[in-house]
């Protein structure tokens, strides 16, 4: 069994396998990025718990605590995960459709 990392977050926890160990809402797989993607495309807590269902408002506002609490872990983990850095990472290339696919021959 997994033990979780313990934060000074009441809602925020790591657990080594879920999402390779990063920030999440404690109790699902959501990433803390999640919620503050939403938080930077401007949405209000009301809406990003439109997209978000499952998470409760003292979730979401725990979140983006931790986001600005710890903003330069989030915008790397943000960063991190934009497109163009994982087609870079796993050796991707964009199908004619739009989809993300390995290269023939790539080891990935």
């Amino acid at each position: 069994m997994t033990v979780p990392v313990i934060t000074e977050y009441r809602y925020i926890t790591r657990v080594p396998e879920i999402c390779g160990g990063r920030p999440i809402i404690k109790g699902t797989r959501t990433p803390v990025k999640t919620v503050v993607g939403y938080y930077r495309l401007g949405l209000s807590v009301e809406e990003i718990l439109e997209g978000l269902p499952h998470l409760s408002p003292a979730q979401v506002y725990e979140a983006l605590a931790y986001y600005h609490d710890n903003t330069s872990e989030i915008e790397q983990d943000i960063e991190a995960s934009r497109v163009e850095n994982l087609i870079e990472r796993y050796g991707l290339k964009v199908a004619p459709d739009g989809r993300l696919v390995a290269e023939v021959g790539s080891a990935t």
